[in-house]
């Protein structure tokens, strides 16, 4: 008896192992379909059309706005050049913006699932009632850059000096460093000629002699050191000397963590291909060349330095090492930064990490 006329007739059909000629012609009588055959046919039919599209199912779609010219951008396109996203059954609809806030309104307008930000942002969003999470990205962290020769070699040097700060008043690397600054006994907003722009005039800045310092991020730090610029103060340090155990990913994956409850399985395919995109990325100098017009050099030692940097920034510490740091930093940055900062949340939100599994 064939699985579709079983529930059809008690008496079973006799003749379904003859295969398709013999089915129809089972079900037939004096060359026409009986009503019984016709019925059957059509179950099975669309039975087959619906295995057919089972098999077909559409890859699962996750939508990404990614800065442009941000690192998140770079993996991105070593998930696709390795086919990385088709292996994992991912449709990654990516938008590239031109900035960390227009990646913040589209998360918050519906229009992105995921983009990159920082812990300080979600925790200050979840003290207001929102349900954004967090899952570490990179610990990749900026630098006081200072010339080779410069005699700047520790934060006390910083006094009277001409300091360019990328980011603005509350950048989070700003304000950890004057807040090491005040135990030495140094007010850099008072002590030190202040600049705010952005990292590209920063650095030229710096290369031109028009300032003796500047804090900037990651990429711009690497992009300097090939410039014959030097760390003279890092930002890991810096941490570390505030009460972190290690370094600490500031930047990280952002979502609402009621979408990653209805998607959480998508989600751990998502983090499993980027971790593999981090791998080829702290690996293979080729795929630094393959970047270079996106990075915006060529120069075979800058490319080096930005890979080996980047590598550096790859989480490798339990989840729960991070939180506890990221609690002790919080109560730096809410001492220092105010309401304005942290909004209305003393201590770091409950729920503020993302946790992917039990091994975290």
């Amino acid at each position: 008896m064939c699985r579709v006329c079983r529930p059809l007739a008690a008496s079973g059909c006799r003749h379904c192992s003859a295969g398709a000629d013999g089915w129809i012609a089972s079900h037939e009588l004096d060359g026409r379909l009986t009503a019984r055959g016709f019925l059957c046919l059509c179950i099975f039919t669309i039975a087959a059309v619906m295995l057919a599209a089972s098999g077909a199912r559409a890859a699962d779609r996750i939508r990404i706005a990614a800065q442009q010219t941000g690192t998140l951008a770079w993996e991105l396109e070593v998930i696709r050049a390795h086919g990385l996203d088709r292996k994992a059954d991912l449709d990654i609809e990516t938008t590239e913006l031109a900035s960390t806030e227009a990646g913040q309104i589209a998360l918050k307008g519906g229009s992105a699932d995921l983009i990159l930000s920082d812990w300080l942002w979600v925790a200050r969003e979840r003290a207001l009632g929102d349900d954004l999470v967090f899952y570490p990205y990179s610990s990749a962290l900026g630098a006081v850059m200072v010339p080779q020769h410069s005699p700047i070699q520790a934060i006390t040097d910083l006094r009277g000096r001409k300091l360019g700060v990328a980011g603005g008043p509350l950048d989070k690397s700003w304000l950890l460093l004057q807040a090491l600054a005040r135990r030495s006994g140094v007010d850099l907003r008072t002590q030190a000629a202040i600049s705010y722009a952005a990292p590209p005039l920063l650095s030229a800045m710096l290369v031109q002699g028009k300032i003796d310092a500047t804090l900037t991020f990651w990429n711009f730090c690497a992009r300097l050191e090939g410039q014959a610029m030097r760390r003279a103060i890092t930002m890991a340090d810096v941490m570390k000397q505030l009460g972190a155990a290690g370094p600490v990913p500031m930047i990280g994956y952002v979502f609402h963590d009621g979408w990653a409850q209805r998607h959480r399985a998508l989600l751990d395919r998502f983090f499993s291909l980027t971790r593999q995109a981090k791998v080829i990325l702290a690996k293979s100098p080729s795929e630094w060349q393959r970047l270079a017009a996106r990075i915006g050099t060529s120069d075979n030692a800058e490319l080096d330095i930005y890979r080996r940097r980047y590598a550096e920034g790859i989480p490798k510490r339990p989840l729960a090492d991070e939180v506890i740091d990221a609690q002790a930093l919080y109560q730096v940055l809410a001492r220092i930064g105010g309401p304005n900062l942290v909004g209305p949340a003393q201590a770091l939100p409950p729920g503020t990490f993302y946790s992917s599994g039990p091994s975290e």
